[in-house]
């Protein structure tokens, strides 16, 4: 049960093995709204790559979420907050959505064996099913427009500790190495740890701090989004 972590869509396919289990990470905010979502009643959700996929479903007649640049985009339902999602009206409701990062890499990794999206809400439930699966596991995080971030390497590295120190998972791989280092450092204040970074920044000049603070908090909605054909439902 082998460990790697891949920081970038992009580099996705250096990392692909048959038969993996593919955690999509995008902590600020795509993988952490999805999980809200879920958790909060949403039956269904559709995760397209453009904007031109996102206004089909709209025409079509679906509730669509899109957001680029971390901020809603004009003529569509939703955006990329978590907290957009614990209304009532999206329960039971199939949503299409497009984010600048995160459905790309979702997108990028659909072809895999088991695709499920991870965040620090789900994190307990994430590593017991990752425990449960007895599979390798590759860490996907989306990053910003194909770049390194320090949150989605933090998350990355904090269930590769507890996978590798808790239930004998391995790794030799350097970048898994590099995150749970990073989360070592970070752990007892991740969101000081982020004050610098690029993210949290961009987030914070748009006024989303309680976003921010939201997806660092651990297990606020323990149930975990996997793909299935198109669709992301929530695993049973």
């Amino acid at each position: 049960m082998n460990i790697e972590v891949c920081f970038s869509p992009q580099s996705y396919s250096l990392f692909h093995k048959e038969g993996a289990v593919v955690v999509v990470i995008d902590i600020f905010r795509a993988s952490s709204a999805i999980t809200t979502a879920f958790f909060h009643g949403v039956s269904k959700m559709i995760p397209v790559a453009t904007l031109e996929e996102a206004a089909k479903y709209k025409a079509e007649g679906f509730l669509v979420a899109a957001e680029r640049n971390a901020e809603i985009v004009k003529g569509f339902d939703l955006g990329n907050s978590p907290f957009g999602y614990m209304s009532a009206k999206v329960k039971g409701k199939t949503i299409a959505i497009t984010t600048s990062n995160g459905t790309m890499a979702i997108n990028e990794a659909r072809n895999a064996s088991k695709v499920v999206i991870g965040s620090f809400l789900n994190f307990d439930v994430m590593v017991e099913f990752l425990k449960k699966e007895k599979k390798d596991v590759l860490f996907l995080c989306s990053g910003w427009k194909n770049k390194f971030n320090l949150e989605d390497t933090l998350y990355a590295g904090a269930v590769a500790e507890s996978l590798i120190y808790k239930y004998g998972f391995t790794t030799s791989c350097d970048s898994t190495i590099a995150a749970v280092e990073l989360y070592n450092l970070s752990k007892h204040d991740m969101y000081g740890f982020l004050g610098t970074s690029s993210h949290r920044n961009r987030l914070a000049k748009l006024d989303l701090e309680r976003d921010i603070r939201y997806c660092l908090t651990p297990n606020q909605c323990p149930v975990i989004p996997i793909l299935e054909g198109k669709f992301l439902v929530k695993h049973l």
